[in-house]
């Protein structure tokens, strides 16, 4: 069974296109693969007083991970990491807190 090519020149832009494309992705996976920086997850054990806002306002000027990022993302951030469904915090509780070593 032969494939009849009425247009060349349109067959080639394709190819052509699907190529660069796909280098194109494969440059931008590299880059995320090869970070020097990595996530990992320190452990916070929850005192008095402490609450979700407060423990993220700290985390937004000492934690890299959170540079520049909104205190409610990271309040956001923290309740989806540890599984909260809502933002009450007990005295003693461990929650875990995204960082970059």
């Amino acid at each position: 069974m032969k494939i009849l090519i009425l247009d060349k020149k349109k067959v080639i832009k394709i190819i052509i296109f699907i190529l660069v494309s796909c280098i194109f992705l494969g440059i931008l996976g590299i880059t995320k693969a090869y970070s020097k920086e990595t996530l990992e997850y320190k452990e916070e054990y929850i005192y008095s007083g402490d609450t979700l806002w407060s423990i993220a306002e700290k985390e937004a000027k000492e934690n890299k991970y959170y540079e520049k990022e909104d205190i409610r993302n990271i309040v956001f951030d923290i309740k989806k990491v540890n599984h909260l469904e809502n933002s009450n915090l007990e005295v003693g509780q461990k929650i875990l807190i995204p960082t970059i070593y």
